[in-house]
This record gives structure tokens, sequence and C-alpha cells, in this order.
């Protein structure tokens, strides 16, 4: 659970005494992230996606079937991406120091960007390849390649139907979702292009249907790459609007006018943001502040926030034309 307490300080601005009052919601940050509630799957799905790429690789070497091994290489991806998951994970819950007060859960979305860059390099790899393939294609065993892609499917989906909960609240887990999914369309092709060799002896499927399990993985995993980046360059999380939010802080009780708002993502599902509000009477903060608090809290889910009250935008001192100081 995470923990909430209540901050409220004194800032004094030159002669005039100048009160503001900060807010701090809540601290520390909890070590309990999402894709820690979903470790037990990520663990299962890591054991059936491990015991199967052993059983590809053996049977693309096999078969000699280049979609079968660009299958196994992402699944290879799928187990890489699945560890740096767990890692991620691993740091994630270890609480905060004094060196890094946020704790270790932006782990969570290094690991996310490392799946994505391992996943767009596959598939530069697998249209390389296809292309290489499509001007002398090998001899392929189509009825072992179809036997273990049906395999494989069963594999891909039962993994998928693991993560799919998770997939929904963490980017970690989306990113090992996507590679599974994008392991279980590459299955359907590996499945296609060993019937259609079987029945038509056209041993240009497999690498075509290679290069569309490529293409197939492309925007997915530039997708969760970008999502990660935006999340690394602390943007503005896509479900918020940050207009709106200002609006709904000024028309709460006592507040004039909100300024310097930022809102970002500490790691998937928690959100952060801090701001200046302008108030009538700076007697009555810890009501507004409440009031703030409870309304960004149940209308945009953002409970970790920091609110610095002030009373007066106006400069300390004031120079009238003419008058020398």
């Amino acid at each position: 659970m995470r923990s909430v307490y209540d901050v409220a300080t004194w800032v004094f601005h030159g002669k005039n005494w100048f009160m503001g009052r900060e807010k701090h919601q809540p601290h520390p940050i909890s070590s309990a992230t999402i894709a820690e509630r979903h470790k037990g799957l990520l663990l299962s799905a890591l054991g059936l996606t491990l015991g199967f790429l052993i059983l590809e690789v053996i049977g693309s070497l096999w078969t000699g079937s280049l979609a079968l091994l660009a299958d196994a290489g992402h699944m290879l991806t799928d187990v890489a991406g699945i560890c740096l998951s767990l890692v991620a994970i691993w740091f994630a819950s270890k609480p905060p120091s004094p060196s890094n007060t946020y704790g270790y859960v932006r782990l969570e979305i290094l690991a996310a960007l490392a799946n994505g860059v391992l996943l767009l390099s596959m598939a530069a790899f697998i249209l390389y390849e296809a292309y290489r393939r499509m001007w002398s294609p090998p001899e392929v065993l189509a009825g072992p390649m179809l036997t273990i892609a049906v395999v494989g499917l069963g594999v891909n989906l039962a993994s998928m139907w693991l993560l799919h909960r998770g997939a929904n609240e963490s980017l970690n887990l989306r990113g090992a979702y996507f590679e599974v999914l994008g392991d279980a369309m590459a299955s359907l092709g590996v499945i296609a292009a060993a019937l259609i060799i079987q029945f038509t002896g056209w041993t240009l499927a497999d690498p075509l249907i290679s290069g569309a399990i490529g293409l197939f993985i492309l925007p997915r995993t530039w997708n969760l790459i970008k999502q990660a980046v935006q999340i690394l360059m602390e943007g503005v999380p896509p479900h918020l609007d940050v207009r709106e939010i200002e609006t709904a802080m000024r028309t709460s009780h006592g507040v004039r006018d909100v300024h310097d708002l930022h809102v970002w993502t500490l790691t998937s599902g928690k959100e952060a943001m801090s701001a200046h509000v302008l108030v009538d009477d700076l007697s009555d903060g810890q009501h507004i502040l409440n009031d703030l608090q409870t309304l960004l809290r149940e209308r945009f889910n953002i409970e970790h926030t920091t609110v610095q009250l002030e009373s007066d935008r106006s400069p300390l001192i004031k120079v009238s034309p003419g008058v020398r100081l």
C-alpha cells in the first residue's frame, strides 16, 4: 500500500515576509509497483518461452526454415525481455535511499526501452535475412516445421493469457506482452509457410512470410519505445490533459490562479504533479490544500503532488518612474 502523509512548510521571501506553503503527498514512493504484483506471471511465461526456445532452435537447424529461425530469434528476445523485466521489478522493490529518493521504480521503464531496442534489432535482422533468402531459397522440411510451429503457437497463447492482465497496467509487462503477441503472429506465419511448402513446394513462402513477421513487429516496437522515451523525458502522461487539470484546480474554492504546473510519470500507474497556486487567503491554506489533494486524486488519479501556495504574485519592490533609490 502507498504511504500517505501531509507536510506543510512556510517559505519567506524578502522584507515582506511573503508566505507560501508546500504540500507533498504521498511520500515515500511505494516500492510495490504494478509490475511486481504480476511477477509470478512473468516467471511462468519465462519458463514456457525458454523451454520452447530450445526446441525451436533445434527445429530450425533441422528443417532449414528461416521463418522458424526468425520465430526462435524473436523468442530469444522474449526471454531476454522477460529477464530484464524481472530484474527491473527486483530493483524497483528496493526502498528509496538518500541518493535515490524515488527508489528504483524508473528501472521498469528502462527495461521496457531495452525490450523495444531488442525487438527493433531482431526485426531488422529478419528483414535482412528474408531479403537475402529470396534470391536463393534453401530446401525446407515442411512437416517438422509445421509441427514445431503449432506447438509454438500454443506456448505463445498460454504466455499471452498469463500476461494480458498486467499488460493493461504496466508498461514493462506491456513490452513483454507485445513480444509474446509478436511471437504468436510469427507462429501463425510459420504455420502458413509450412502448409504452402508442404502442398505446393513453393519455398519462397518461407522468406516472404519471415519478412512479413519482421514488418509486423516494427510498428508495435516503435510505439513501445515512444512510450518509454516519453516517460523518461518526463512528458505529460497521454491520458492526462494539463489544461484540464489547470482549469479544474482554478475552480477549486479559494484558488485565484495556477502557474508552473508540471505533470509527469514516475513509473507505470504512478503519476506526479507540482504547481504554484495563488490563493485569496493563506490562513485558509490547509483547507485549500486538502481540497486540491482530493480533486487531483479522485478526478485525475494523481496521488503524488507538490503544491506551493502563494498569496500575491506582484513584485516585492515597486519602482515608480522618476523615483531614485
